[in-house]
C-alpha cells in the first residue's frame, strides 16, 4: 500500500514545465495528449493563447500563476489515469473514490480474477472464492454479502466500497440468508429443501466444530458444492 501511496505523491516533468512563462499552458496539452484527455488539451491551448495576449498586460502574472495552480490540481488525476494496470491499488477508501471516478467501478458478478487482485486489491485467496461463487451462480447485490457469504475482512470491504458495484440489486428477506444454516435442525434443513445426506453433514459439521462463519465456510468445511445449499442462501 505504501507504493500506491508514494505513487500518487510523485510530481510529474510537465507539472514543472507549467512554470514557464507564456508557453507553459502547453505542459497541460501534453498531460492531456499522454492520459487522452481532450478537455485538457483545450484548457492548455486557451491558457497559452491567454498568456501570449495579455503578455504585455499586468493580467499576465494572473495566466501564469492560473496555469501552474490548474497543473497541481490535475497532477493526481494524471497519474491514476496514466499509471500501469495493476501498479495502483487504493489504499483507502478516498483513493479507491477517486479511482472509481476516473477508471470506473468494477462490477462484483461480471468482473474476473485479475480484476479483483490487480485492481481492487484483494489477496487471491478472497479472489479465488468470489470467482468460485461466480461459477456456481451466485449474485452478489451488496457490501455486507462480501463479507457474509465470501468471507472478506471488514477492512478490505471499506477499502474497496467506493470502487465496487453490482449487476442485480435484488431484494433479500432477511430470513433468506446463510445464516439459518447455523440455526436450523437437519430436519429443518430438509425441509427447507436440502438432500437428507447434505443437511446431515451441514449439521454434524455445526455441531463438531462450531457455526460457520460465512457460506464459503460451509463448503469448505463440508466439500459439499454451493449450488446445493444456495437456495438457503
Amino acid at each position: 500500500m505504501s507504493e500506491n501511496s508514494s505513487l500518487l505523491q510523485k510530481t510529474p516533468n510537465w507539472v514543472w514545465w507549467s512554470f514557464c512563462p507564456w508557453f507553459g499552458g502547453l505542459a497541460i496539452v501534453y498531460a492531456g495528449h499522454k492520459s487522452h484527455t481532450s478537455s485538457w488539451m483545450a484548457w492548455g491551448a486557451g491558457i497559452t493563447l491567454a498568456a501570449l495576449t495579455l503578455s504585455a498586460t499586468n493580467l499576465s502574472t494572473v495566466v501564469w500563476i492560473a496555469q501552474i495552480a490548474i497543473a497541481f490540481a490535475l497532477k493526481r488525476r494524471y497519474l491514476i489515469k496514466t499509471s500501469p494496470r495493476g501498479l495502483l491499488i487504493p489504499a483507502d477508501a478516498n483513493t479507491a473514490t477517486l479511482i472509481a471516478n476516473i477508471r470506473g467501478k468494477i462490477d462484483i458478478n461480471e468482473c474476473s480474477k485479475d480484476e479483483l487482485v490487480n485492481v481492487l486489491g484483494l489477496p487471491i485467496v478472497y479472489a479465488n472464492d468470489i470467482e468460485l461463487l461466480q461459477h456456481e451462480g451466485y449474485i452478489f447485490t451488496h457490501l455486507e454479502e462480501l463479507s457474509e457469504i465470501a468471507g472478506i475482512p471488514e477492512s478490505h470491504i471499506k477499502r474497496i466500497a467506493p470502487m465496487v458495484t453490482f449487476s442485480y440489486d435484488l431484494k433479500k428477506e432477511p430470513h433468506l440468508t446463510w445464516k439459518r444454516l447455523n440455526i436450523l435442525s437437519k430436519q429443518e434443513l430438509i425441509e427447507c429443501g436440502l438432500d437428507a445426506v447434505i443437511a446431515k453433514k451441514i449439521f454434524k459439521e455445526r455441531q463438531q466444530k462450531g457455526e460457520y462463519k460465512s457460506a464459503i465456510d460451509v463448503k469448505r468445511r463440508t466439500g459439499i458444492p454451493f449450488n446445493s445449499y444456495r437456495h438457503l442462501v
